[in-house]
């Protein structure tokens, strides 16, 4: 049997930039995502603390250390610079690896590790 099961968490940034006129995604700050283990491209669940909304998109690598969290196109309506998020991705895998697996969660303060 497979599972679902969270796979990364980047736990309350703040959103730095909203970008409408973009294709579609969040950008991350590259040192971000390598702590967390995400990827580009890669799906992510973005929940927003200051107003409750959840959304799905895919991850756009940012400049190194710049704190960049950035939703672009149609997600920049869903949140406003200075909102916190929690960025999450999940990962599918056998249900007995999974007793055993450790997702990686990080804290960052300020944007920035």
């Amino acid at each position: 049997m497979q599972i679902e099961l969270l796979k990364s968490k980047i736990h309350q940034v703040a959103v730095t930039e909203a970008n409408l006129n973009y294709v579609g995604s969040i950008t991350i700050d590259e040192v971000l995502m390598e702590a967390a283990n995400l990827i580009e491209n890669e799906k992510v669940q973005v929940l927003n603390i200051n107003n409750g909304e959840r959304l799905e998109t895919y991850v756009i690598k940012g400049k190194r250390n710049s704190g960049v969290i950035c939703l672009n196109g149609p997600a920049a309506r869903k949140a406003a610079v200075g909102d916190i998020v929690v960025i999450i991705s999940y990962c599918t895998m056998d249900f007995e690896e999974a007793k055993s697996f450790k997702p990686t969660i990080i804290f960052p303060k300020n944007n920035r590790l």
